[in-house]
């Protein structure tokens, strides 16, 4: 029986430590800079005062970059990464699909009881801390994986792995971006989706490259050095909580309106508290969006390439089938941060569930490899429209001052769903040994999802406060 309980206490209390013990670890971490002569009052906020008085450009980029490489890192648990393994370990190891899809559930679960903890730190501590520890967690988790032995050892290395996926990357990369844009949150975000989809393009190349030249140990330790190398020093030196803290105001000077070649006037924030957005209708139909569109999301992303083999196609057409989708993601995120900008970042969460629908029935019929491209393509297409939109709702309608605290209680309903999609496309491939009936169920779930979306128009103003 799998016991992943006491790495799971060891995470969750690492991370409700921080609050209390923040000065101290802070210091702990930022002693390198220390080391070498430098204050040890607040590093990141000093060096980020300093450089956002030199830098031709608003500081604000400088966190997206730093997201960014979170975000390419934090691809090291994704479940289209793990996709590359599924064979290569089934077979040497015996293990079911069943088997293999729980840990990225069991994961999913783990992420969601540690969420409403690291909500609240991104409020209090800003996303640095967050996207440091995450990183080297995930890294030693990659390690771990390398040298797998037995499927308890799986379930606790890739738990733990998961488990920053899905919890202390997404609230940290959010957060950040959520506080340091308003007007440009969406195109902040869709460069993050930008970065997110190249890497999941990425990763499983890389992996299976390594694979190839030393089996599926070398591609999990391939990728520890890649999250070790990207996810670590940017977050440690370069992340500051908000703009205030060195003296700013979210979005550079030159923000405009869409339409408008002169600065937009002030924009009134919404300032909802917790307990003030659980009191909206729109929170619980955004999260009935998410219960019902992350199952195809995760059960689409981990089983794509083994459907795809077993409809008669060649690994490399498969993963090379992944990589257009992650490619053609990273276009469309630019598409739906802009279309979210001029429209709605609601409808455009309609349209990304609707294309994930059509992705599933697609591959369902998948025989030849342009329809994979299309189904995989179509995927990438409503994925990106997803995930670059779903932060900016969230922020949109209920304001930066506790967007932590809402998505860590958020949070947990979403990844549970996310959790489940492997487990369903898992059990009903292993009963009827194929994919038919997870993709037809996938299909009619995302459809749902877009209606839950139209129907979660703006809250109505509790607290606002005016961002200039």
């Amino acid at each position: 029986m799998v016991r992943p309980r006491p790495a799971l206490i060891i995470y969750v209390s690492l991370f409700r430590r921080i609050p209390a013990h923040a000065t101290s670890l802070h210091h702990t971490l930022t002693l390198l800079p220390i080391w070498f002569g430098l204050s040890p009052m607040n590093f990141q906020t000093k060096y980020a005062s300093y450089l956002s008085q030199r830098l031709p450009f608003f500081y604000g980029w400088v966190i997206v970059g730093c997201a960014g490489c979170a975000a390419f890192a934090r691809q090291g648990a994704a479940v289209a990464t793990l996709s590359v393994f599924v064979t290569p370990m089934s077979d040497e190891f015996g293990w079911s699909r069943t088997e293999f899809s729980g840990a990225v559930s069991l994961g999913g679960l783990l992420a969601a009881l540690s969420a409403p903890a690291i909500g609240v730190l991104a409020d209090r501590r800003g996303s640095g801390v967050i996207l440091t520890l995450a990183a080297l967690v995930l890294g030693c988790a990659a390690l771990a994986l390398s040298h797998t032995n037995s499927l308890i050892w799986f379930y606790i290395a890739f738990c733990i792995g998961r488990m920053t996926f899905a919890s202390p990357f997404d609230i940290g990369i959010s957060s950040a971006v959520a506080q340091w844009f308003v007007r440009l949150r969406g195109q902040a975000m869709s460069y993050i989706n930008v970065v997110f989809s190249l890497s999941l393009a990425a990763m499983p190349v890389i992996a299976y490259s390594a694979m190839n030249e030393g089996g599926w140990r070398n591609g999990w330790f391939m990728i520890a050095i890649i999250v070790f190398t990207l996810g670590v020093a940017p977050n440690l030196l370069l992340m500051v909580r908000r703009p205030e803290d060195i003296g700013l105001t979210p979005d550079p000077d030159s923000a405009l309106s869409p339409s408008s070649t002169s600065p937009a006037p002030p924009f009134v924030e919404p300032n909802f508290t917790r307990a003030q957005a659980l009191r909206t209708p729109s929170l619980w139909l955004i999260m009935g969006f998410t219960v019902f569109i992350f199952p195809v999301q995760a059960g689409i992303s981990l089983h794509q390439i083994p459907h795809l083999v077993e409809r008669g196609l060649s690994p490399l057409v498969a993963v090379s089938a992944v990589s257009v989708q992650s490619i053609i993601g990273a276009l469309s995120g630019l598409l739906f941060g802009l279309f979210a900008r001029r429209y709605s970042a609601r409808l455009g969460l309609c349209i990304g569930a609707l294309a994930m629908s059509l992705s599933a029935l697609v591959l369902l019929t998948v025989t030849a490899p342009w329809q994979a491209f299309v189904g995989t393509g179509l995927f990438g297409f409503g994925i990106a429209g997803i995930l670059t939109l779903l932060p900016v709702i969230w922020a949109e309608y209920y304001g930066r001052g506790n967007f932590g605290a809402i998505r860590g209680i958020t949070l947990p309903v979403q990844v549970l769903a996310q959790a489940s999609g492997p487990l369903i496309a898992g059990v009903f491939r292993d009963l009827s040994d194929n994919y038919n009936t997870s993709l037809s169920l996938f299909a009619g779930s995302a459809v749902i999802a877009a209606a839950f979306a139209f129907l979660a128009r703006p809250p109505s103003p509790v607290g606002e406060n005016s961002c200039n």
